[in-house]
């Protein structure tokens, strides 16, 4: 009996997004979010919650896990984990998209999450896939001077928005 029950709860999956393009190696930006992503990757397990990593980094964004029980395996990831190339964001973005929509018709009670780490620099774009869950944005940006892109890509996703300065300590 305490089988079934436990089976009928709904799962969490938690969908994290890395800009890991060559903008987030300056001002420690990429380093920051690696300490931010292992507390993630930390709750992820505590809560039994199922995580898939998309990276977006070098032309194309590349899938590093699709919705697996965290494990401590995401802490050798994170570790090998560097920034370089382009920023294939808005791409990552249409790929988690379609991802999460074929995986929803797959297990409709599951409970769908993004996490979305970017420095927002991209040089343009004209649209954002909507994103049919909560969603969090953490803007990486640092330095002086600051585009301010990471908010406004929040704001068109429906998003919320916090800056990762808000959320680390020291």
């Amino acid at each position: 009996m305490l089988f079934h029950l436990r089976t009928r709860c709904a799962h969490e999956l938690w969908l994290v997004i890395v800009d890991a393009s060559a903008s987030t190696r300056r001002h420690q930006a990429l380093s920051d979010a690696k300490g931010l992503l292992a507390q993630v990757f930390d709750d992820a397990y505590r809560q039994r919650a199922r995580l898939a990593l998309l990276t977006a980094s070098g032309n194309v964004p590349k899938w590093q896990v699709q919705g697996l029980k965290a494990s401590s395996g995401s802490r050798a990831w994170l570790d090998g984990l560097g920034a370089s190339g382009g920023t294939p964001v808005l791409a990552a973005l249409g790929e988690a998209v379609r991802w999460l929509a074929t995986r929803q018709k797959r297990f409709p009670a599951e409970q769908q999450r993004v996490l979305l780490l970017t420095d927002g620099r991209l040089k343009e774009w004209s649209s954002l896939p909507l994103l049919e869950c909560p969603s969090l944005l953490i803007d990486i940006e640092r330095g002086p001077i600051r585009l301010g892109r990471a908010r406004q890509m929040a704001a068109e996703l429906q998003a919320d928005y916090r800056h990762i300065d808000e959320l680390i300590s020291g």
